[in-house]
């Protein structure tokens, strides 16, 4: 199994728990209609998964993780919220669904975290009905930058590279997407790129709380100090930076995202 790098701590979930189709998924926004079926592979709290499904009521969603640690919180949401999605445990690697089962297969920052992307890639486009949309998002961490300069935070930006890394994991994924899909025998694609931008009060404080926790108290911290990367007072030194980014005022962070549209067809796969 993979090792996923952040974790399921509450630092980790309090970001996955803000994405939307909005803010996360907008380039697949124009394809999707009421009635198509769409699966989402790494749902994690199901925020994203549940604003799909009410883009596309009637159809079926299926929201899948690697564990069942965020699964439950998933569920509850699509309970409150009255959205019909089912959520279960699935491999991307092998997913236990038949050929052709979706019209659309969803995957936001998953494949950074994968051994495989290629292979992972592949099963989901085994999956996705012919005419239907593999539709992938991921980080391009080298290309975050920020301001005021911190030291402190060059020094996370490094450290996550080589955590990241040595679980053989690519955190600069988001400029590799089209070379994997290429390699995955896939084709028809469209590919583009946007950003998060994290600039007021508000934005600088949740985004600054949320790297802080996870320096300090999360899987990535705990893999840091066990692959002997940083001593658990180099991490306590992380974590103050992103807090005196968080609390500048003239505070300014952009995350770079590259996105893939593949179009699925009865030759879009080296077979």
């Amino acid at each position: 199994m993979d090792t996923y790098t952040h974790g399921h701590a509450d630092a980790v979930l309090q970001s996955h728990r803000w994405r939307t189709a909005e803010n996360s998924a907008g380039y697949l926004l124009p394809h999707l209609r009421a009635g198509l079926d769409v699966l989402d592979v790494g749902c994690g709290p199901g925020t994203l998964t549940v604003d799909l499904a009410r883009r596309v009521a009637p159809g079926r969603v299926l929201g899948l993780d690697v564990v069942e640690d965020p699964l439950g919180e998933a569920r509850a949401l699509a309970g409150r919220e009255g959205v019909p999605v089912e959520f279960a445990v699935g491999d991307v690697y092998a997913l236990d669904l038949p050929d052709d089962s979706f019209d659309v297969v969803h995957a936001h920052q998953v494949l950074q975290h994968l051994t495989d992307p290629v292979a992972a890639l592949r099963e989901m486009a085994r999956v996705c009905r012919p005419g239907g949309l593999v539709a992938v998002r991921d980080v391009d961490y080298a290309a975050t930058t920020w301001f005021p300069e911190d030291d402190g935070l060059t020094r996370w930006l490094d450290l996550y590279h080589r955590v990241a890394r040595r679980n053989d994991a690519e955190p600069d994924a988001g400029r590799r997407l089209r070379a994997w899909a290429h390699a995955a025998g896939l084709r028809d694609l469209t590919a583009s790129a946007s950003t998060y931008c994290y600039a007021s009060d508000a934005e600088r404080r949740w985004w600054g709380d949320s790297w802080a926790g996870r320096a300090t108290a999360s899987a990535f911290a705990e893999q840091a100090v066990a692959y002997g990367l940083a001593s658990t007072d180099e991490l306590a030194d992380v974590a103050a930076a992103w807090q005196r980014w968080a609390a500048a005022d003239d505070g300014w962070l952009g995350m770079l995202h590259g996105e893939l549209l593949v179009r699925v067809g009865p030759s879009s796969t080296a077979g």
